[in-house]
């Protein structure tokens, strides 16, 4: 088999070592030659092993993405050679005959006849924005559980706030909140705390506010509205830090939100999934395919079998698919013009991933020619089948349904 990677390594990574096999040629002949060392994967135990691999020549090194543990590995070792790192899906071992040793060893063939395919790892300033901005979403998914359990303990006490207030933490409602923690009960009075059009449901208030609120219940209360503060606190900080780091990259994110349904904050998110050099996909339909919103193939046999979409990069998908909700609302927009044709027939959630698919395209054009989104307009659709086939199927369907066109 044909060598592409004359000098290369592959790394099996545990929490407490790592194995290393080189593949180097022999100096005799055509033959190479194969070595395994193991080391602590403690820092000094790193730096021996990068040692020896820089002594040795070595110029590729695959490793299996396993956890976070191959973050400090593939950190120490990408200033001084070419680091892979590696789906583990790509490379299953035979059962029964899979050991740590052989794992490293079958790496380094694998990387050494090109047999594999590397990931996507960003730079250094993409890595850290993208380690903020997903810390933010968990902090603000934390805040949306502390507000949930809020809300199931007002129901462990009859008050059926949220079935009244849109938002249980709005200004209103916060109001009634503090007014049951520090003692009130009277309905009416917590009723008489609501603010603005709010004030138009009191007789719903004064029936929803009426229940059994306990100071066990304020002690709880109290417990999760701090926490919610604190949460609250935090996304602020992390948003504005996020602001500070994304300087560089003013332009894409101004790009980013000419999308329709697009916001600031999903445009961050994007960016910090995708980096800011789009060159790394070679094309619109790759990183549609990386990021895991379009169909899957799984054919056998001469038979496919269901085409749902990759597992991908939850976080992006996630940011895509708040955008591609908010698209689909929009008016006059090519995006809402697509999800209202592909809905009617396939389903909503097929024809929100199709959105998604359509908005990541458009980022790589973006990207890639350094323009803003143009919006091919909601009649995009009609015009390109053409008005009189329009016509004809629309006076089909009235024809059917009785009337005289």
């Amino acid at each position: 088999m044909e060598v592409i990677h004359e000098r290369c390594a592959g790394i099996d990574i545990s929490k407490v070592d790592v194995k290393v096999c080189i593949r180097v040629p022999s100096g005799t002949g055509k033959r190479r030659r194969s070595e395994v060392r193991i080391f602590s994967a403690v820092t000094s135990g790193l730096l021996a092993m990068r040692d020896w691999l820089v002594a040795e020549g070595v110029t590729v090194v695959g490793m299996e993405a396993t956890g976070v543990y191959w973050k400090p590995v593939f950190y120490l070792l990408e200033h001084d050679m070419e680091c892979w790192l590696l789906n583990a899906r790509h490379m299953k071992s035979v059962p029964g005959r899979k050991t740590d040793v052989k794992d490293s060893e079958w790496i380094a063939k694998l990387v050494e006849h090109g047999l594999v395919r590397p990931s996507f790892v960003p730079p250094e300033p993409i890595r850290q924005l993208r380690d903020v901005t997903r810390y933010r979403t968990e902090i603000i998914r934390e805040r949306t559980r502390e507000t949930q359990r809020l809300e199931k303990l007002l129901e462990d006490t009859g008050i059926k706030l949220s079935a009244t207030v849109s938002n249980i933490l709005g200004v209103s409602g916060r109001a009634m909140l503090e007014a049951l923690i520090a003692g009130e009960r009277d309905p009416h009075v917590l009723a008489d705390l609501a603010k603005g059009s709010m004030r138009r449901k009191t007789d719903a208030l004064v029936e929803a506010l009426t229940g059994n609120f306990t100071a066990h219940h304020a002690f709880l209360a109290r417990a999760m509205l701090d926490r919610i503060d604190a949460c609250t606190v935090t996304e602020t900080r992390l948003s504005e830090h996020i602001e500070v780091m994304l300087q560089p990259f003013r332009r894409r994110i101004e790009l980013l939100v000419t999308i329709p349904g697009v916001d600031t904050r999903a445009a961050q998110v994007i960016l910090a999934e995708i980096g800011a050099d789009i060159t790394r996909f070679p094309s619109a339909a790759d990183l549609a395919s990386w990021a895991g919103v379009c169909p899957g193939n799984h054919q056998s046999g001469g038979r496919t079998g269901s085409g749902k979409t990759r597992h991908g990069d939850p976080w992006l998908k996630a940011a895509l698919g708040q955008a591609a909700v908010s698209a689909a609302r929009t008016k006059d927009t090519y995006l809402a013009a697509r999800y209202r044709r592909i809905v009617a027939r396939r389903g909503k959630k097929r024809a929100l991933v199709a959105l998604e698919h359509s908005i990541l395209t458009a980022v790589w054009h973006m990207f890639t020619h350094d323009a803003e989104y143009a919006d091919l307009g909601g009649h995009y659709f009609i015009e390109r089948t053409g008005r009189a086939r329009q016509t004809r199927r629309l006076v089909s369907q009235l024809n059917q349904l009785g009337y005289q066109v």
